[in-house]
């Protein structure tokens, strides 16, 4: 990387230090409430997922009749049909749901991990760069753990999976916005 891309990649991490750093302690205490209960925020995620397709389900239906031509009036009506028989059927059969959805969240890990990864040697020169690889490492191994355990864990592994997620990355992105505010006031200081 060079030195102006560099200087415009550091000016903008202080710049959102505070941000990362509250950023960082709210998905620390969500993650912590999440592995205390693990159950009631795997049942909590399920629902929440359910409620989503369903509404969405009807946004989406109601904007098919404003489409215009069969194909794509019919496209978005089955779309829609199917988004919100996926949200009721999430709703009524919840287990079922947490299955779906644990291995939908195991795929997400897989994405975010690898962003992490990135991030973090983007960041490699700041000080906390390494949090974000611990946190990058973690969550492609989580996604691991949800895939191999699936079916039988899913009930459990949902709100433990997203508890030991939520605390990885909150402990991540606080200490890098720790970091920032660290070596923005060491800059503005010798300045």
């Amino acid at each position: 990387m060079n030195s102006k891309n560099e200087n415009w990649l550091h000016d903008k991490i202080h710049q959102a230090a505070n941000r990362l750093l509250w950023m960082g302690l709210a998905l620390l205490v969500l993650g912590i409430g999440a592995l205390a209960f693990p159950f009631f925020s795997t049942f909590v995620i399920t629902l929440f997922v359910g409620w989503f397709l369903i509404l969405s389900g009807f946004v989406n239906l109601f904007g098919a009749f404003s489409i215009r031509g069969a194909g794509p009036f019919f496209g978005a009506l089955l779309y829609s049909l199917l988004s919100i028989a996926a949200g009721v059927f999430i709703i009524a059969r919840p287990a079922g749901g947490a299955i779906a959805v644990t291995l939908a969240l195991g795929t997400i890990f897989v994405i975010q991990g690898a962003y992490e990864l990135y991030f973090a040697f983007e960041l490699k020169p700041l000080r906390g760069w390494g949090w974000m690889v611990t946190s990058g490492i973690a969550s492609i191994v989580l996604a691991f753990l949800i895939l191999v355990g699936l079916p039988g864990t899913s009930l459990v592994s949902l709100g433990v999976v997203l508890g030991v997620n939520f605390v990885s990355s909150g402990l991540a992105l606080a200490m890098v916005g720790v970091a920032a505010r660290k070596e923005f006031s060491t800059k503005v200081a010798h300045a």
